[in-house]
């Protein structure tokens, strides 16, 4: 029997949805909770972890350790260096990793993890700053922090009360609101998020027209006073189905696309200057201007290739719509 073909009823569903939204509501309230708690202590922690030289070492065990990794993700992906560290493995030589340089990032909800205590030493022998993340203001964690960010009381979403959830959420969600404090005092920029993110999907849309135009000695260009059987020849060799027109001071004056043939087309075509056929002030853009702004004005106003221009308006590259799917940026 297949999934599909299990036996549920109406009923089934509309509990299934009702647990859903309990959780969710539940897991609202803690994060609404802990935002209204955020005070000195959190600046105090972003303080401490900004002035860190070496990385900020992420530490947690069970559902804390996967919130940890994920914490220690965005932070070294945002510009902060950073690294998970299993406390277990701590234990058994990773204590190594950890520098006098490195600041501590510990979270234990309950606070009295036995896991942590040799990081919490580690770090207390050695001067290490250490930020706690945990429930309980009077546990071994806290009490050793040089800065505890107490998580509010709140309910977990789980209705055993067993099961980590509105209390991995808010901490996963404090985790990204450090990170976002250190990106924000950084001056951390897109350009930057782009230099840790060359793959994949985020990579695309941050790709630059620069990065994938072709160059100056790739342009289809002409003068304004040749004859369009000209054109015709420099449209056919480059394969953008257009051609750029620059006038005396190299600047991009007009464009010849196929649609302009095809609205001039006549026996005299070949015969006729290129400033008769051109459309004037043809759509330009930034070779630093992203790609996904380049694709969005091809999509406006339907067009297949743009030139890129310098600030004096002189082309310096062309940018097609395929070079933005091959790119992925589509």
């Amino acid at each position: 029997m297949t999934a599909e073909t299990l036996p549920h009823t109406a009923a089934d569903d509309g509990r299934a949805l009702a647990a859903a939204e309990q959780a969710l509501a539940l897991e609202i309230a803690g994060l609404e909770a802990l935002r209204a708690g955020l005070g000195p202590d959190f600046a105090h922690a972003v303080n401490l972890l900004y002035a860190t030289k070496g990385r900020v070492i992420v530490t947690g065990m069970g559902k804390s350790g996967h919130v940890g990794a994920k914490i220690a993700a965005t932070l070294a992906s945002t510009g902060t260096p950073a690294q998970f560290v299993h406390p277990a493995e701590a234990s058994h030589g990773d204590l190594g990793m950890i520098t006098r340089q490195d600041a501590v990032l510990a979270l234990s909800n309950s606070g009295a993890t036995p896991e942590l205590s040799d990081i919490l030493a580690h770090s207390r022998r050695f001067s290490i700053p250490l930020v706690g993340i945990t429930a309980r203001r009077a546990s071994p964690l806290a009490e050793a922090a040089d800065v505890a960010l107490i998580l509010p009381p709140a309910p977990e979403a789980c209705p055993l009360q067993l099961a980590p959830t509105t209390s991995t959420t808010m901490t996963l969600a404090l985790g990204d609101a450090i990170a976002m404090a250190l990106l924000d005092r950084r001056g951390f920029t897109a350009e930057d998020f782009r230099i840790f993110h060359p793959g994949g999907k985020l990579g695309a849309r941050l790709v630059k027209v620069a990065d994938i135009m072709h160059g100056p000695e790739d342009l289809p260009l002409i003068t304004p006073d040749r004859p369009m059987a000209e054109a015709l020849i420099e449209i056919s060799a480059r394969s953008f189905g257009c051609v750029g027109v620059t006038d005396d001071a190299g600047r991009l004056a007009g464009i010849v696309t196929d649609g302009d043939l095809r609205r001039h087309m006549g026996p005299d075509l070949a015969a006729r200057k290129v400033s008769d056929v051109m459309t004037a002030t043809p759509k330009t853009i930034r070779a630093r201007a992203l790609a996904a702004e380049a694709l969005a004005i091809m999509n406006a106003y339907k067009i297949t290739a743009l030139f890129a221009v310098d600030d004096d308006g002189r082309p310096v590259g062309i940018l097609h719509v395929h070079d933005c799917l091959r790119a992925g940026v589509a």
